[in-house]
């Protein structure tokens, strides 16, 4: 057996490529738009890792989606759990669980799927801002 991908629904494609990609650091690998079925799929992966990706489903017609806190979460290693957080802030993305132990942090899509993040090796130094930092929400 193989692990392929993970399918996420989204609900605004544009909103989510900018979080997965722009702000998360995602690169998108190939999409495919089905005319008749009405939906786009995009695959993204992490770069230099495309054996682990995530497939966004949009689909054209509009639908509501709930239960992301259901789904679980996606989980990414990291370089610097810091960087990565200060990308996604500079993005307008609210930290839910800040890296106070400079090691794990969680985000959420536009559609609230859970992302953890997960520093690579061992933990950074605890360092401000995140050090103080409240969660926000849920994670």
């Amino acid at each position: 057996m193989q692990y392929l991908h993970t399918m996420v629904r989204v609900s605004d494609l544009d909103a989510s490529l900018k979080f997965y990609c722009k702000a998360l650091g995602l690169d998108e690998l190939k999409r495919y738009d089905h005319e008749q079925g009405r939906f786009t799929l995009v695959f993204l992966s992490a770069p230099g890792n495309e054996s682990a990706q995530v497939e966004l489903t949009y689909n054209w017609d509009p639908e509501g989606y709930s239960g992301g806190r259901n789904f679980g979460h996606l989980a990414y290693q990291v370089d610097d759990i810091y960087a990565t957080c200060e990308r996604l802030v500079s993005n307008d993305v609210v930290i839910n669980r800040p890296p106070r132990d400079g090691r794990m942090a969680f985000v959420r899509s536009p559609d609230g799927i859970s992302i953890e993040l997960l520093q690579a090796g061992d933990a950074l130094t605890p360092a401000e801002p995140w050090l103080s930092m409240e969660n926000t929400g849920e994670w």
